[in-house]
């Protein structure tokens, strides 16, 4: 990729005068040189000062020139060198995106060139093809609007949807969902869709705004937590795979961001799965009782209660089980974000919402792989 980087980089510094070439050199950071030298080659001039130099030097030089024009090959090199070490949209995600609009329009309320020239710049991108010259703007119009002789995924490939950055990736999908580009029941519908083939290489599309009543999305990753969490995460979904599963998520996505809306889901995630138990095991609670009552009607019923067990060290672990739905009780009135925490009481860190939130995910897998192996017993 720094090779890459270089090359981009001496072919926009090329595209200068050479006799301003020298002096271009200099002010990016790079040594300098004698004018005749840009005069025999302008690339070769530029080349010859990137090459051998660290990746930070080349980095540097490059965002600086980006900071005086636009390049859109520079500014690919230059993203794809800033995403190292981030998880990776693999390319077979990357087709499964594309197979999304195999049969279906890329916007419905915005013209298709208008929503591309969101995120490339068709104008200043050469068609690059063995069969026409100009800019990708020409070429995309000829195939599309005068002859309509182009699939969508020959549209998205030709663009270097496959090998684009991420950063121009997780743009395309902020627009191509958004409420100018669809009305809002499509709209909605498109970006779940995305966002289960996202979810596979650590990424979410999340509603991030919106605009006139209509959800804007964009692409977030899903924050790394404990190794328990795809665990949690698989046993809620094959619980209740909507409102319980998506509580977890919020839960956990909220957690470096929004710790006291963490705290407080965490808590809400057990009331939840406390409540849903009863009612499949088809019992009735009270709308008035608060999470440890909940709790208890549901070791009662799980037996899970202390007293149910004459062991010691069962009585402990589960006498504990009970302390832990009792403390996240106090923890979200303490820090969640349900009441004003006031001007003098201390604010929720990032660790005080990853303990609340795996503590309530590591109690709510139980409790529901309790009570399926309850029915399990019972069948």
């Amino acid at each position: 990729m720094l090779a890459n980087l270089q090359q981009c980089l001496a072919s926009s510094i090329a595209d200068e005068k050479s006799y301003n070439v020298p002096a271009l050199c200099v002010r990016l950071g790079l040594q300098p040189g004698e004018t005749e030298e840009a005069h025999r080659s302008k690339f070769r001039y530029a080349q010859r000062r990137l090459i051998g130099e660290p990746t930070d030097v080349v980095l540097n030089a490059a965002r600086k020139l980006l900071s005086e024009q636009d390049n859109f090959e520079l500014s690919e090199a230059v993203a794809k060198i800033d995403e190292i070490g981030s998880a990776q949209v693999t390319a077979l995600t990357r087709r499964r995106l594309i197979a999304l609009f195999d049969r279906a329009p890329l916007a419905t309320e915005l013209d298709h060139l208008d929503l591309l020239r969101q995120v490339w710049p068709l104008a200043e991108m050469s068609a690059g093809t063995d069969f026409a010259s100009g800019s990708m703007e020409d070429f995309l119009f000829q195939h599309t609007v005068r002859n309509d002789d182009m699939t969508n995924r020959e549209i998205l490939e030709t663009l270097g949807f496959l090998t684009c950055s991420q950063a121009r990736l997780f743009a395309f999908l902020g627009v191509v969902t958004g409420p100018e580009a669809r009305a809002r029941e499509p709209q909605v519908e498109l970006a779940g869709k995305i966002d289960a083939l996202l979810a596979h290489d650590g990424y979410r599309l999340a509603e991030a705004g919106n605009m006139s009543g209509s959800p804007i999305f964009a692409v977030l990753a899903v924050p790394k937590g404990s190794p328990a969490d795809p665990v949690i995460a698989n046993s809620l979904a094959n619980f209740d795979p909507d409102q319980l599963a998506a509580r977890w998520r919020e839960a956990m996505e909220s957690r470096e961001t929004s710790p006291g809306r963490a705290i407080t889901l965490a808590r809400t995630l057990l009331e939840d799965v406390c409540k849903w138990i009863i009612v499949d095991a088809g019992k009735t609670y009270n709308e008035s009782d608060d999470l440890p009552g909940l709790y208890r009607q549901l070791a009662k019923l799980l037996k899970l209660a202390p007293d149910n067990h004459t062991e010691q060290v069962f009585k402990q672990i589960l006498g504990s089980c009970q302390s832990v739905v009792e403390s996240l009780g106090a923890l979200r009135n303490k820090l969640g974000d349900a009441h004003s925490l006031g001007p003098i009481r201390a604010r929720p860190l990032p660790r005080h919402a990853s303990l609340a939130v795996t503590l309530a995910g590591g109690m709510a897998t139980f409790l529901v792989e309790t009570w399926q192996a309850r029915k399990a017993e019972k069948g």
